[in-house]
């Protein structure tokens, strides 16, 4: 690319000379990757796109650059691009790369999220940067509020980069970020272009449609992903990296091996909690590990601070969770470790990612399993990577719960809403359409909205729900359960469960944060704050959580074929195939290659069906007596009741797939439904059910041959 111009591919010709200078010479770069490449026409051509690549695949050039060109172009003013990312973090980290890139051409690159200064956004209002970096949230609060004049600041959008667009797709999160999108599009009075950036996903073109938003059909798109293999090779050759599965029984033998091995690398290790987190890590600094840990417990300097530190140093740890995940740099790692195993091959694949960067290297992962469980689910997860498998981005149905925020919002953004014209502010997509007119109903009658004369404003159930600091509560499409801030001093730690300060114990109470032990002195309840002093050791973490638990049918599946005898195409540890033996042996009763299996052992009669937390729920409520009423769904099995016979089986079963309900919601789950309560109950219980149920799941199982068993 550096010696004849005439020699370039006719896409990077299209770019701005000056960004060519810079990539050749600023950078160092002799030439874009393919996927840069591809990308240059569809985005310069005003295309709705996916790029598709690895982690660090050079996704954030191959849209900017397009993008920093058209500008230049078509001489775009004002705020012209949004560059949108789940994470502040990763925003935080991309802001000064764009930066760069927009500065070559004199442009201007601005961040601007719940951490931005409020200095900084003043000076956005005035003089709006051509690129702003901010979250869908952010975005949402800047059209709901009396400080930003809309029009001034993102009047002039002509594109919206949507990074990890897959994060947002499988979430609420996507259908509160669609939504914007289409309010946008009414306040610029055009289409906006739309670009999303991507790990690989088993739908791309799923993905794209979604991220299209309303009539898809009317818009130009395409998915862009040279080099990335969408379907499995022909043959049983495993995806490429150096992968090995161990055994280690505990957290403590865990530290314990990290501590010894690897000596003079930099290690990334994930765990799938934030007390795991905090535990590994409080053993890692006992035996004289450098270590460092992130989650979103722990307060932003913190995290900050741990993750430049780790970014800087080399023979180090740090510890995650999934916050380290998405595309934020933390510089050249050489080992990723996961302690148990992530419910998802994308999570996996994400976290790989992260290896093998440098010349010469190859993506590396040590799964260390501490217990049974944890052992079978990494084997499961390995063996469906092995086969080319990755899951499908499907939204969660039914956001009734956001539809109704999203009324809420228009209604605050346009301060009044027409009665008959509100579900124009959506541009027809749906959920947010005339299908909504019941939730509308609700709002007016609960007294969320008022109506005078055919308008529609904020009424004073809104404003006691949601009011406090000016409705920020709106623009936050999940819940967080209430927690205590952690001081010591004046330094802010982060945040604990508050059910650590309350449970009866004897002796001091002690709380383990960012990896140590703390004494709690003082504890203001009325302002959520505990006073600490460091401590020797003893502390616990603990957070609760409102999402829903258990694994998919795919994994739960291939956790069977891993009973049968699969084994993944990884190196498995000799403690690994030792315990997978042992596992194989124990569980061989439990598991039928044919089909499922009914096994009654004295007075318990179990149905093994393998088909994963949500198959199951809706088979237990599907059977109705027939099912053991006091149970909580499980990944592998159900409960039936003891009276149950072959023959009472088979007349229940015969035409079961034809009448299959919905869960039973527990009334702790609808809490953690983020705006419910601006829906009718049985609409937010509704929305929960449909989010556990898997009819396709359990209509697999049902049609599967059943062998009865009895054992004594």
């Amino acid at each position: 690319m550096a010696s004849d111009r005439a020699e370039r591919p006719d896409a990077v010709d299209r770019l701005h000379p000056v960004l060519l200078h810079h990539i050749v010479n600023t950078l160092g770069w002799p030439d874009l990757r393919p996927l840069q490449k591809a990308a240059i026409d569809p985005l310069m051509d005003g295309e709705d796109t996916v790029l598709l690549a690895p982690t660090a695949g050079g996704k954030t050039e191959a849209a900017s650059f397009p993008l920093l060109a058209a500008m230049e172009n078509s001489d775009w003013q004002g705020t012209s691009v949004l560059y949108l990312a789940p994470l502040k973090a990763l925003l935080n980290n991309l802001e000064p790369r764009l930066e760069t890139y927009a500065g070559w051409l004199g442009r201007t690159a601005g961040l601007w999220h719940g951490d931005t200064r409020e200095s900084a956004r003043k000076r956005m209002r005035v003089e709006s940067p051509d690129i702003l970096l901010t979250t869908p949230e952010s975005l949402e609060a800047q059209l709901i509020s009396k400080k930003t004049d809309h029009k001034h600041i993102l009047g002039g959008v002509r594109a919206v980069v949507v990074d990890e667009v897959h994060a947002f797709a499988s979430d609420d999160r996507g259908w509160h970020l669609l939504a914007v999108l289409e309010r946008l599009e009414r306040l610029v009075g055009r289409r906006i272009q739309r670009i999303g950036l991507s790990a690989t996903v088993g739908n791309p073109e799923d993905l794209l449609h979604w991220l299209q938003g309303a009539q898809p059909h009317e818009r130009t798109g395409r998915v862009v992903a040279p080099g990335v293999h969408l379907k499995a090779p022909e043959g049983n050759t495993p995806p490429p990296g150096d992968i090995e599965l161990d055994y280690v029984g505990s957290l403590d033998n865990a530290a314990r091996l990290i501590s010894l091995l690897h000596g003079g690398e930099k290690r990334l290790v994930f765990c799938d909690s934030r007390a795991s987190v905090e535990e590994l890590g409080e053993k890692l600094r006992l035996r004289g590990v450098t270590t460092h840990l992130s989650h979103s417990s722990l307060s932003l300097d913190e995290r900050r601070r741990s993750e430049e530190a780790f970014a800087e140093a080399r023979d180090c740890v740090i510890v995650s969770t999934s916050t380290l995940e998405l595309g934020i740099d933390v510089g050249d790692l050489d080992r990723v470790i996961q302690i148990g195993a992530p419910d998802t091959v994308a999570a996996f694949l994400q976290r790989l990612g992260r290896t093998g960067r440098r010349t010469g290297t190859i993506r590396n992962a040590l799964f260390l399993a501490t217990e049974e469980a944890a052992l079978l689910k990494a084997a499961a997860l390995l063996l469906l990577w092995g086969r080319h498998w990755i899951e499908p981005v499907v939204p969660p149905p039914q956001p009734r719960h956001l539809v109704a925020q999203q009324i809420l919002a228009a209604a605050l953004q346009q301060h009044t809403l027409g009665d008959r014209t509100w579900h124009e502010e959506w541009n027809g997509l749906a959920p947010f359409d005339r299908s909504a007119t019941p939730i509308m109903k609700y709002l007016v009658g609960g007294g969320f909205l008022d109506t005078d004369e055919g308008l529609l404003f904020i009424g004073p159930q809104a404003e006691k729900h949601f009011g406090r600091r000016h409705f920020m509560a709106l623009t936050a499409a999940f819940t967080a359960p209430p927690q205590f801030t952690v001081y010591f001093g004046r330094k802010d730690l982060g945040t604990i469960d508050p059910r650590l300060l309350l449970e009866q114990r004897e002796g001091p109470r002690l709380l383990l944060l960012g990896g140590r032990s703390w004494q709690v002195g003082h504890v203001d309840f009325n302002r959520r704050r505990a006073f600490v002093e460091p401590a020797e050791g003893g502390g616990r973490a603990r957070w609760d959580s409102y999402g829903l638990s258990g694994l998919s049918f795919p994994l739960t599946r291939a956790m069977r074929d891993v009973l049968l005898g699969a084994n993944p195409p990884v190196r498995l540890t000799r403690r690994a195939q030792a315990r997978l033996a042992e596992l194989r042996e124990n569980r061989a009763a439990h598991v039928d290659a044919h089909g499922t299996l009914l096994l009654r052992e004295g007075d318990k009669l179990e149905w093994w069906t393998w088909a994963g937390f949500r198959a199951n729920a809706t088979l237990i409520a599907s059977l109705g007596a027939l099912a053991d009423p006091v149970q909580q769904p499980d990944d592998a099995r159900i409960r039936l009741s003891a009276a149950t016979t072959p023959q009472s089986w088979q007349a229940a079963r015969a035409d079961l797939a034809d009448r299959l309900v919905l869960p039973e919601v527990n009334p702790r789950a609808v809490q953690g439904l983020k705006f419910s309560a601006a829906l009718p109950e049985h609409l937010a219980a509704r929305t929960v059910a449909a989010r556990l149920a898997d009819f396709d799941g359990a209509r697999f199982v049902l049609d599967e041959a059943v062998r009865w068993e009895t054992r004594q």
